[in-house]
């Protein structure tokens, strides 16, 4: 019998550390695309995710699933709203990168575990350690200091946050496996994508996919770089508790804001760099004490 992700609950850990390290290293692909209009590179990035799933998904022999996935109004209902959250959080993180404003990208995603452990106590009835509650309110208070000095980006922050977020739990909760799921939502978004191209193809700078074979290629390529880490993601938010999954999260924007440091060349303001303080502290506060309380002998 073949095993599935539900038998091997360590591989969330490894998934979700696989999708972080891929995210946080995005944006060096998103320099390949960087002439692309934002909302026409995300319609090019769904539709090179579909068949690369559609694949998968008949190599891993999940037709079935993918079939009651979609005859089910309720899975259908949920994966909707997933799709909807998951398209927006592309299209204003490709404008961000595009814009330079890398840091508040990499805010957004030090916002996100905060919003993750909250959905995490309060929805899924998670419950956090003292030391952990301690580190979420030093992070709350670190994104409360860009209050009083990045008004003008903390928009891309929190619609990041709350757009991934809210998607983290809505995949957690519906009863539908990661790839089926992956694909049922590349397929909701086939049609508008498709649209956005045809919009971009008619336009008088014309189709970005028509412009030259390296750039062609290089939108090829975020298929698989949107198909892989979504579905590590995935795995890993059936099998870990969510608000440990988010502390996870912390890998995916230090290394954005490395690389916003280093290669994007963006000037560190004072605020930010407070807030970031606060919520390395928090995270390195949080990933200690599960560490610790990880190594405390069972009580039989």
């Amino acid at each position: 019998m073949g095993t599935t992700e539900t038998e091997h609950p360590k591989t969330g850990l490894w998934a979700a550390l696989g999708a972080y390290v891929i995210w946080g290293f995005l944006p060096l692909y998103l320099i390949l695309v960087r002439e692309v209009p934002a909302f026409e590179f995300v319609g090019w990035r769904i539709i090179w995710t579909l068949p690369l799933c559609l694949l998968i998904v008949a190599f891993r022999k999940q037709l079935p699933q993918l079939r009651a996935a979609l005859t089910n109004p309720r899975t259908m209902g949920w994966l909707l709203l997933s799709s909807t959250l998951i398209a927006v959080n592309w299209v204003v993180y490709v404008w961000a990168i595009q814009s330079n404003y890398v840091y508040a990208a990499s805010l957004g995603y030090y916002i996100n575990p905060l919003l993750n452990v909250l959905l995490g106590t309060l929805l899924l009835k998670e419950r956090l350690s003292r030391l952990q509650w301690a580190a979420v309110a030093i992070a709350a208070f670190g994104v409360s200091l860009l209050l009083g000095g990045a008004l003008t980006t903390l928009w891309i922050s929190l619609t990041l946050a709350m757009s991934f977020g809210t998607y983290g739990v809505i995949r957690k909760q519906v009863d539908v496996g990661a790839l089926p799921g992956l694909t049922i939502e590349s397929l909701i978004l086939l049609i508008p994508a498709a649209g956005v191209a045809w919009y971009f193809a008619q336009s008088a700078a014309g189709s970005s996919f028509t412009q030259s074979l390296d750039l062609s290629i290089a939108i090829m390529l975020g298929g698989a770089l949107t198909a892989i880490p979504l579905l590590l993601f995935a795995i890993a938010a059936r099998l870990l508790p969510y608000s440990t999954l988010g502390f996870i999260q912390f890998l995916a924007p230090s290394i954005v804001f490395l690389l916003g440091l280093t290669v994007f060349g963006e000037e560190l303001k004072p605020v930010q760099a407070a807030c970031f303080a606060c919520i390395w502290a928090a995270a390195t506060l949080f990933v200690w004490d599960l560490w610790s309380r990880s190594r405390k002998p069972v009580a039989s």
